[in-house]
């Protein structure tokens, strides 16, 4: 009996280990996949600017003249788009 509980509590430890591992570089995927665009001031700009957009009711609509060049143009409009999506229905939250 106890031989049969040790291997039981063993199999539980393992299988938590396990899923913990497997969870974590999920999470670390994706932290990694986002941390460019946490430092691009123009995606920053278009997070806030979207999600005031989608606050106050307005529609989706960027204004990318706020940046200069195609670059910043096109992640201000991804983090206003970001923005906006995540904040369609503040009630809902």
């Amino acid at each position: 009996m106890t031989r049969s509980f040790m291997y039981a509590a063993i199999l539980v430890v393992l299988s938590a280990s396990a899923t913990l591992a497997i969870s974590n570089r999920a999470q670390n995927a994706l932290v990694s996949a986002e941390s460019p665009l946490a430092a691009d001031g123009a995606y920053r700009d278009g997070m806030y600017l979207g999600t005031l957009a989608a606050e106050s009711g307005r529609q989706a609509s960027p204004p990318v003249g706020r940046w200069s060049t195609e670059q910043d143009r096109s992640s201000f409009t991804a983090g206003y788009r970001r923005g906006f999506d995540q904040n369609k229905n503040p009630g809902s939250r």
